[in-house]
């Protein structure tokens, strides 16, 4: 068995944000495999995120990012479950990030059925017709369209795109990551997205 270092477990906390404890778990259920050890543990921060999801949030915080000279601005609102949470410096740290993360990206909602149906239905209607002109049959075509759609909300629902600032993740990723980091469940709520001269229409 790898006898495991405090370089190593360092070098697993800088690239995983886990607690030194955690990280030493992971590197002795993976034998001291990084990249393992990193699956280890947001498989960890999963469970914990889904042992806690019934928990009640009614603390948080309301975060900002202003670009391009004051021409594009976020708010967004992230809730935790007691005011020490909201208080603490890496769960403020992440709300900010996801702020300058939607400024960046332009998320329709934090979550698929969050995006207006309306919405949904118009890019199905236009994935129906560019995949029935392929001539194949129906249930092709069907498959087709669902795969698109998944790919739309991958790339415009906020907890399943890539983080901006380590596309390996998603948002959903780092929150996990966070819940189990805290030892509180947290939720992206809401947020607004506004830009000179645009209605602000993904007001969530």
């Amino acid at each position: 068995m790898t006898t495991i270092n405090a370089t190593m477990v360092k070098q697993l906390r800088e690239k995983s944000g886990a607690g030194m404890m955690d990280c030493k778990q992971a590197l002795v259920e993976c034998d001291a495999d990084i990249d393992k050890a990193i699956d280890f543990l947001r498989k960890k921060g999963l469970a914990t995120a889904q042992k806690r999801a019934g928990r009640a949030m009614t603390e948080g915080t309301i975060q900002s990012y202003i670009h391009m000279g004051g021409k594009l601005g976020v708010l967004v609102e992230v809730n935790c479950e007691t005011d020490f949470v909201a208080k603490n410096e890496d769960f403020v740290q992440f709300a900010k990030n996801i702020a300058m993360h939607i400024a960046a990206t332009n998320p329709l909602g934090v979550r698929p059925e969050d995006v207006p149906e309306e919405t949904v239905q118009r890019e199905r209607d236009i994935y129906q017709a560019q995949a029935a002109e392929t001539g194949k049959p129906e249930n092709v075509i069907t498959k087709i369209v669902d795969g698109k759609i998944n790919k739309f909300f991958k790339e415009n629902c906020l907890l399943n795109q890539p983080y901006v600032r380590d596309p390996d993740l998603t948002i959903e990723d780092v929150l996990n990551e966070l819940i189990a980091k805290i030892g509180e469940n947290i939720t992206i709520k809401r947020f607004v997205r506004f830009q000179t001269g645009e209605t602000a229409e993904n007001e969530q």
